[in-house]
């Protein structure tokens, strides 16, 4: 293996790690403010967390576009592509239910980056991108519960 190349890489990079837990801030303050903010904001706050939850469902997906034109496994570019379907109609219900979908597409991403990376050697990224998920899903599942 080749550690300078990051598809081959058998370790998190830090910048990655940095970027990752970052982009957490989002979903915890979402949920946090969607039960700490007056009422009047809340539904706003709870819509604002859907759209970014959706933007990341949507990159989760596209991964798999990079993975797949690494070894043009076909299913990979089709499983590419559902995550921002399904997140692209979650935005058009109601935020509070488009939050459930987001939540359970992060957890349904991450149950098929468990099958993908190791195949692709990317098993190193797996305890990151459980960490990620189960805070960025939490938070949905939290906000979605907000009064």
């Amino acid at each position: 293996m080749n550690d300078t190349d990051p598809v081959q890489s058998t370790r998190a990079e830090p910048i990655a790690l940095w970027l990752g837990y970052a982009g957490l801030i989002p979903f915890v303050a979402g949920a946090v403010l969607s039960w700490q903010l007056p009422a009047e904001w809340r539904p706003f706050t709870v819509a604002a967390l859907s759209a970014y939850a959706a933007v990341i469902v949507s990159f989760l997906g596209g991964i798999h576009w990079g993975i797949g034109l690494r070894d043009g496994t076909p299913w990979l570019f089709v499983w590419g592509v559902l995550p921002s379907l399904v997140a692209a109609v979650a935005l058009m219900l109601p935020p509070r239910h488009a939050l459930l979908i987001h939540a359970l597409m992060l957890l349904l991403c991450y149950a098929v980056d468990r099958r993908v990376y190791p195949a692709h050697a990317l098993q190193a990224w797996l305890s990151l991108r459980w960490r990620l998920s189960l805070v960025a899903s939490m938070s949905c599942f939290v906000a979605a519960a907000s009064g």
